[in-house]
């Protein structure tokens, strides 16, 4: 499904050259990864920054994975309540 764009804006079609991962260390010791995951881009007409730069705007998903959690923080895990095939 195809969205509208923004009244004074243009859609832009990309490619993926990269989607890394950021990890951080929480304080507690919880690992966390993150990324953004681009869904759409639209450059505004007209728009630009000081640099002379085109101004877009971004539509995103961010990805969460949470990789290393200490013992004391966890539960015991609940039953999934996802029926199998």
């Amino acid at each position: 499904m195809r969205r509208q764009p923004i009244q004074d804006g243009e859609e832009v079609d990309f490619d993926v050259i990269g989607e890394d991962w950021n990890s951080y260390q929480l304080k507690d010791g919880t690992i966390l990864k993150v990324k953004l995951v681009l869904a759409g881009v639209v450059r505004l007409k007209n728009k630009y920054d000081p640099l002379g730069n085109p101004v877009y705007m971004i539509k995103s998903t961010n990805v969460v994975r949470v990789m290393d959690v200490p013992g004391e923080l966890k539960r015991k895990p609940t039953p999934s309540s996802t029926p199998t095939v």
